[in-house]
C-alpha cells in the first residue's frame, strides 16, 4: 500500500561495486526517519521486480557499460521527477570507464578466454552486450543532482535526499543540480 504524503523513493545499480549502495545501507538508523518521509519503491531494500512509474527521486549508482545498462537508464529516467547520480561511476565513469582504452572484445576475452581454466568462451546471452564504450549517466540521459565520491558517505547521502524528499535543492559543498 503506498502512501500518497510520502516522496517515492528508488535505487538502481549499473556498471559499479555496489559501494554506494553500501554507503546508503551505513546510514543506519537514519534509514528509518527516511522512511517516515518517503517510500522506498525500488533498490536494495525492497522486492520490487520492475522499475516503478511516478518516482519522485531515483539514486543511480554505476557507469552506463552495456545495452542492458543504457535499457534500465532510459526507463528510469522516463519515470522518475529527479534523477541522482550517485558516486563517482555515476558522475564520471570512474573504475569502470578504465575499460575504454581497450574496448570491450578485448576485455571480454582476457576475462574469457585468456584467464579461464575451463570451458573458455566469451558468454552469449547470459552476459548483457557491452557498449563500445563506458559512459557516465548524463552522457545518455539528463540527470538533475550529481553527487561526487568513491562512495559518497552515508552523510553525503542522507543530507542530498532528505533535502530532496523535502523539496528542497541540496545545500551541501560538492553536490550540484542542475535543471
Amino acid at each position: 500500500m503506498t502512501n500518497p504524503a510520502k516522496a517515492r523513493v528508488a535505487t538502481i545499480w549499473l556498471d559499479g561495486c555496489s559501494g554506494c549502495h553500501m554507503s546508503l545501507l551505513d546510514m543506519d538508523e537514519r534509514l528509518l526517519e527516511l522512511a517516515q518521509r518517503a517510500e522506498i519503491v525500488y533498490g536494495c531494500l525492497v522486492d520490487a521486480k520492475e522499475f516503478p512509474d511516478n518516482v519522485d527521486v531515483t539514486l543511480v549508482e554505476g557507469a552506463v557499460s552495456s545495452e542492458e545498462d543504457l535499457r534500465k537508464a532510459r526507463v528510469v529516467r522516463a519515470r522518475t521527477r529527479v534523477l541522482v547520480s550517485l558516486g563517482d561511476c555515476a558522475v564520471t565513469a570512474n573504475v569502470p570507464g578504465m575499460r575504454n582504452p581497450f574496448g570491450p572484445g578485448p576485455v571480454l576475452e582476457r576475462a574469457y578466454l585468456e584467464n579461464a581454466t575451463l570451458n573458455a568462451q566469451v558468454p552469449t546471452g547470459a552476459v548483457p552486450a557491452l557498449l563500445p564504450e563506458v559512459l557516465p549517466v548524463h552522457a545518455y540521459v539528463p540527470v538533475d543532482v550529481f553527487v561526487p565520491g568513491c562512495p559518497p558517505s552515508a552523510d553525503l547521502i542522507f543530507s542530498v535526499v532528505m533535502d530532496l524528499v523535502e523539496g528542497r535543492q541540496p545545500a551541501v559543498e560538492g553536490v550540484a543540480r542542475f535543471g
